[in-house]
């Protein structure tokens, strides 16, 4: 495991973003709330162990997750919390972890993480998997009546998933991730910039820049679920991965990608080179642009991996 040669303290500056940030995202429960856990079933195959688990994270609608692992692990392992995408496909949900999507590499990553030793988590977000009886739109629109942003709930789950992962005795603390594709990549940026308990960030296919989306007439392209009320008075997308400096990150894109014009990355990565020279950790984030579309490649699949090698 590598390590950024910058300390991670916080500034109060950071510490009063972050909050900023948080309070964006609506009325949500208590942060503090007891978590409790019902393990649903174990099962095991040659390399990997698979818990399904039922979490009650916000106390309004139990979440289903998998948690799994090496067969062979025996000491404390890192982890990496995976965030399942979109598609408009709201019956996948946390599958896409333990079985794959077409649109990502084979083996899935609850497979492809356990072979390079690390555990995973996943699960299933507000409309999706086996929370997905209500449509996305009905959720929102309910949601915003109450104070609510839908982005907000689903983001406030993923830290109590975070929470959760804390008190597993197989799980070295000091050592956790998070990724996902699309919807998730988006997740995984938010998560690490609201939580410094993150240490590695990849995001796949959604680095996408607020204000280029706008000035291209891009904003039917992310779903309703993805805007926060009054967010752009206070942040660019800029803003919010720079709370993640100086640790690791890694973004991956298509050039033929909609969801992340190609003029917004290039923004970003000019204002996240200086955010992490500046903390001098200039190696700590990585922006990779590939010429397909919104889809995870082998070539990418194996910079990920790689990149989880290096630094987690």
């Amino acid at each position: 495991m590598s390590q950024t040669n910058s300390a991670t303290h916080p500034t109060g500056k950071e510490q009063k973003q972050r909050k900023a940030l948080y309070q964006l995202l609506g009325k949500l429960p208590d942060r503090n709330r007891p978590i409790a856990v019902k393990v649903i079933s174990r099962e095991e195959t040659d390399e990997i162990i698979i818990e399904k688990l039922l979490l009650d994270l916000n106390g309004l609608e139990l979440v289903p997750a998998y948690f799994t692992k090496p067969k062979t692990a025996t000491d404390k392992i890192p982890v990496v919390l995976f965030n399942h995408s979109h598609f408009g496909q709201y019956q996948v949900g946390k599958n896409e972890f333990v079985k794959g999507r077409k649109e990502m590499q084979s083996p899935p990553y609850a497979v492809a993480l356990a072979r390079a030793g690390y555990a995973g988590l996943c699960i299933d977000s507000w409309g999706f998997g086996e929370r997905s009886g209500r449509p996305e739109i009905d959720i929102f629109k309910e949601m915003l009546w109450k104070g609510q942003a839908m982005w907000g709930m689903m983001v406030y789950d993923h830290l109590r998933a975070l929470d959760y992962l804390h008190t597993r005795p197989d799980i070295d603390t000091k050592r956790i991730a998070t990724m996902g594709m699309s919807m998730g990549s988006t997740m995984a940026w938010w998560l690490a910039a609201l939580d410094e308990r993150i240490k590695v960030t990849v995001d796949l296919n959604c680095l996408t820049d607020f204000q280029t989306l706008l000035a291209e007439k891009g904003l039917d392209r992310h779903g309703i679920y993805y805007y926060v009320p009054d967010l752009l008075n206070h942040f660019t997308t800029s803003d919010i991965n720079a709370l993640i400096v100086p640790r690791p990150h890694f973004g991956l894109a298509g050039s033929q990608d909609p969801l992340t014009p190609l003029k917004g990355l290039e923004i970003i990565d000019a204002n996240l080179k200086k955010a992490y020279a500046a903390k001098g950790a200039p190696e700590a984030w990585q922006l990779k642009i590939y010429n397909v579309g919104h889809l995870e490649t082998p070539e990418m699949r194996q910079d990920i991996m790689a990149f989880l090698k290096k630094w987690l």
